[in-house]
């Protein structure tokens, strides 16, 4: 299917977090209880709809054991948006969020987009981590925020498509230079099929104006 643009991110967090339920979730609509650990980069995609235009979401799903953190830092520059995911049982996923932000802020562009995530929110008896936590880290680093839960499908779909529309918010006003595929932004078909078109007419409109 044509796209307008094609977005790419990565998923980064703690190991066995959930950073690949939450993938498949949104890619396939699916919860798999049971899930091998990533080894090294796996990939998910999506094509979602903001303002009327087609974005292809490529997702780079990352390792979270310390001996593939060398290989997720090479995929840091080329995406423009990151979700940094805790797990809101774990207390220790939670205070890992600072090495993983230095990491990518390190390596990464400086408009990256990064969504903080606190995941199975749907075991709120288990909680180690207060929401209100979670949205104070969000406020210090000048994150975007959400709970989810990828057994229930809780605001994943959320969580993915609003940092797509401030992906999008960012080349309207003109952060990103679209023209570098370094920023991990790249002019898709029917952007370009659009802006042809486009061209086209007002080459006819020029053409045909002359009237004496």
């Amino acid at each position: 299917m044509a796209y307008a643009y094609l977005f790419k991110y990565i998923i980064i967090g703690d190991t066995g977090v959930g950073k690949s339920c939450l993938l498949l979730q949104f890619t396939d609509k699916r919860f798999q209880p049971v899930h091998d650990l990533t080894i090294g980069v796996e990939f998910g995609a999506r094509i979602i709809t903001i303002d009327g235009k087609q974005i292809k979401l490529l997702i780079w799903d990352t390792a979270g054991q310390e001996s593939f953190r060398w290989m997720t830092r090479s995929y840091y520059r080329g995406a423009a948006g990151a979700l940094l995911v805790y797990d809101i049982t774990r207390r220790d996923t939670f205070n890992h969020l600072t090495t993983w932000l230095e990491d990518a802020r390190q390596h990464s562009n400086s408009n990256m987009v990064i969504m903080l995530i606190g995941i199975k929110s749907d075991l709120e008896s288990r909680r180690e981590v207060k929401k209100e936590e979670g949205e104070a880290f969000a406020r210090e680093h000048g994150l975007m925020f959400m709970e989810t839960s990828a057994k229930t499908a809780s605001n994943v779909e959320e969580a993915f498509i609003n940092t797509a529309k401030e992906i999008y918010e960012k080349i309207q006003e003109g952060v990103f230079d679209i023209n570098n595929e370094a920023n991990g932004i790249k002019i898709g078909p029917q952007h370009a099929a659009t802006n042809a078109t486009h061209a086209g007419n007002q080459g006819g409109q020029q053409a045909g104006g002359g009237c004496c």
